[in-house]
């Protein structure tokens, strides 16, 4: 009974990260971070989850390499994560609505503290991944190819993962997790 609760608490937590990290692909959030998340658990249960598992995580590394790619860039980044923990310290806060304000006071900063606290949260998630990503990428080029490697070798590996399915041949090879091996003969 013990497993079957926790399995299901597990799947539960994993669609739920997987959902709010599609819908924060849009909105303020680390979306790739949380759809990683989510299909780690499910990949627990799931073959289907662990094909997209790797696949995953490497964009996600991916777009932190290219968000400190350039000064501009980190500044931009830096920023944008400044402001989404600024505007959760303003939900948080709740001041009164402005006078210029059109609507009436309830729909001003809407979601109540709540919304703030989870602004803030995602904030600092950002910077934490900011300064992750500039101490693994930034001014690394050698970093940034072994990554860009290892993309085209689980993109090689997954064509013929995919290939094998129509064709019902095994797929051949070393692992592709073998390190200095990108899973061709």
């Amino acid at each position: 009974m013990r497993s079957a609760a926790k399995r299901l608490v597990l799947e539960g937590l994993g669609w739920i990260l997987v959902v709010a990290g599609v819908a924060a692909l849009v909105l303020p959030g680390p979306g790739l971070l949380m759809v990683f998340g989510g299909l780690a658990l499910l990949s627990q249960q799931y073959e289907w989850a662990e094909r997209r598992l790797e696949p995953v995580r490497l964009r996600a590394l991916r777009g932190a390499a290219e968000g400190v790619e350039t000064w501009p860039r980190t500044i931009a980044s830096a920023i944008g994560a400044l402001a989404i923990v600024g505007f959760g310290v303003l939900w948080a806060v709740r001041p009164a609505a402005p006078g210029w304000w059109p609507l009436e006071e309830s729909h001003w900063l809407f979601g109540g503290p709540w919304t703030g606290v989870t602004l803030m949260i995602s904030g600092a998630l950002a910077i934490g991944l900011l300064v992750y990503s500039f101490r693994r990428f930034h001014d690394k080029p050698e970093a940034r190819l072994a990554l860009e490697a290892e993309i085209d070798a689980a993109d090689r590996w997954g064509e013929r993962l995919a290939v094998s399915e129509w064709t019902d041949e095994p797929v051949t090879g070393e692992s592709r997790h073998q390190s200095g091996n990108d899973g061709q003969k």
